[in-house]
C-alpha cells in the first residue's frame, strides 16, 4: 500500500512543473517554426497536449522512481 501511495504522491507533485516545462518547449517550437506569436486557442491546444503527454511520463518515471528505491531499501 504505502508503494502505491508513494507513487502517486511523486506523480502528483511532478504533474505540474513537468506539464508547464512541456508546455513552455512546445509553445517556443511552434512560434518558431511558424514566425509568429500563436493564437490563445493554439496556445490551449498546446496546454492540453502536454498535459496528456506529461500524465503518462510522470506515472512512469515515479514507478520506477521508487521501484529502484523500496529495492534498496528493502532489499
Amino acid at each position: 500500500m504505502g508503494f502505491y501511495l508513494a507513487v502517486s504522491a511523486l506523480a502528483l507533485l511532478l504533474f505540474f512543473p513537468v506539464s508547464k516545462m512541456i508546455w513552455v518547449l512546445s509553445v517556443r517550437r511552434s512560434e518558431r517554426k511558424l514566425g509568429k506569436k500563436l493564437t490563445a486557442e493554439e496556445t490551449n491546444g498546446q496546454l492540453a497536449r502536454a498535459r496528456f503527454i506529461a500524465i503518462p511520463l510522470v506515472s512512469v518515471f515515479s514507478w520506477l522512481f521508487n521501484l529502484q528505491l523500496y529495492s534498496r531499501l528493502y532489499g
